[in-house]
């Protein structure tokens, strides 16, 4: 299944901890390689990946999660999926990846696959300042529990 989105890590000085992730390696979950997003000086500040199917992308924010960053606080994870209005934010919260409400912005969620067969979907990150209908929420009990990350 096609489904393109985005990565964005910004993270204080983890040139070390990156570097493995901007090679290819068919051991991990996910697929796909980082590219070092560079300054105005040469100086690397963050790191890009995308993605253009959703199975490629399963266990992206656990496997950053376990990695030995030299300040965790300053790690910030940008993700947009196809769907998204907007780019969410995830940071570390008692050693978790986890995402950080962003005003004026709602995620939506779409009711459980009937089995898991299905990827898991990551809902719609909306804006909620906008002139349009927003829809209906998938109450928390019949949301998918898995993560698409």
């Amino acid at each position: 299944m096609s489904r393109d989105a985005e990565v964005i890590v910004l993270a204080r000085g983890a040139d070390e901890v990156m570097e493995p992730l901007t090679q290819d390696d068919p051991e991990r979950t996910w697929r796909g390689r980082f590219v070092p997003i560079a300054g105005h000086w040469g100086y690397e500040f963050g790191w890009a990946l995308e993605f253009e199917k959703v199975c490629a992308r399963k266990g992206l924010l656990r496997h950053l999660e376990s990695l030995p960053w030299p300040d965790p606080h300053t790690v910030q994870v940008l993700l947009r999926d196809q769907d998204d209005d907007c780019f969410g934010l995830w940071m570390f919260q008692e050693g978790r990846l986890v995402e950080v409400t962003i005003p004026r912005t709602a995620r939506f969620h779409q009711p459980a696959p009937p089995d898991e067969d299905y990827e898991p979907d990551p809902g719609m990150l909306l804006r909620t300042d906008r002139d349009s209908a927003l829809p209906e929420q998938t109450p928390e009990s019949r949301r998918d529990p898995r993560s698409p990350w």
